[in-house]
C-alpha cells in the first residue's frame, strides 16, 4: 500500500447536515424550495453539477457565478465554526501516518471550503490536498484520484480510497484505487477490491494492507 486518500464531505467530516442548510436557503434565495431528496441527487457531485441543478428546478435565471459564491460562502460561514469529525477516521489518520503511510484529501468541494473544514481538523496532517477547482473533470471521473496519485508519486491500484457517496467510490475505482466505502445517504453495493462498512471504526491500517493488496 503507497498511499490513503480520504474523500471529505460525509466520510472525514460531517458536512453533509451544513450541506443541506445551504442549500436550503440558497433554493430560498432563488425562488424555490430544497429537500433532502434533491441533495441526494447531487451527493459526491461537483460545484457546477450542484448549481446547474438547484437554477434547473427553480427556473431561475440567476447567474451561475452568483449562485456558486452564495454556496461558498455560506459553507465557509458555518464550517469555520467547526464540524464533528466522522467515527474512527481521527484515529484512521493518526495510525496511518503513525505507519508513515502518505495520506491524502480528495474532496469535490471548492478549495476555501476544504480549507474551512481543516483549519480546525488539521490541514497539516495530509501529505496533499485535491479540491474541485484543481480538476476538470470532477468525480465520477477518475482525475481526482488520479491527479493525488500524481502528486505523491504512487501507484493508484497500489492505493486505497476511503469514500462516502456513489460518485466518490466509481471515481476511486475508475482510477485503478481500492475502495473503502461508508455510505452516508446513498447506499454503495460491494465490488471486487471493495469493502464497505458501518462507519470508520471497523477498519484499521491491516485491513487497507489486506485490501491493497
Amino acid at each position: 500500500m503507497q498511499a490513503v486518500f480520504f474523500d471529505m464531505d460525509g466520510l472525514l467530516v460531517d458536512s453533509e447536515k451544513v450541506w443541506l442548510e445551504v442549500e436550503t436557503e440558497v433554493m430560498a434565495r432563488l425562488g424555490g424550495t430544497w429537500s433532502p431528496a434533491h441533495q441526494a441527487n447531487l451527493v459526491g457531485g461537483s460545484m457546477d453539477s450542484t448549481v446547474a441543478y438547484m437554477l434547473a428546478a427553480s427556473g431561475s435565471t440567476a447567474p451561475a457565478q452568483a449562485v456558486s459564491d452564495w454556496m461558498a460562502e455560506g459553507m465557509v460561514a458555518r464550517l469555520s465554526d467547526g464540524v464533528r469529525v466522522m467515527p474512527g477516521a481521527s484515529e484512521l489518520l493518526d495510525a496511518l501516518r503513525a505507519e508513515k503511510v502518505p495520506v491524502g484529501l480528495v474532496t469535490s468541494s471548492f478549495r476555501e471550503i476544504a480549507e474551512a473544514v481543516l483549519k480546525g481538523f488539521g490541514g497539516d496532517r495530509f501529505d496533499i490536498v485535491v479540491t474541485g477547482d484543481d480538476v476538470r473533470r470532477p468525480k465520477p471521473d477518475p482525475e481526482p484520484y488520479l491527479t493525488a496519485s500524481d502528486l505523491l508519486g504512487v501507484e493508484p491500484v497500489r492505493c486505497v480510497v476511503l469514500e462516502d457517496s456513489p460518485n466518490g467510490v466509481a471515481a476511486a475505482t475508475a482510477a485503478g484505487c481500492a475502495v473503502v466505502a461508508v455510505p452516508s445517504l446513498l447506499p454503495v453495493e460491494p465490488g471486487p477490491r471493495r469493502l464497505v462498512v458501518g462507519s470508520l471504526t471497523e477498519v484499521g491500517v491491516p485491513d487497507l494492507r489486506a485490501l491493497a493488496a
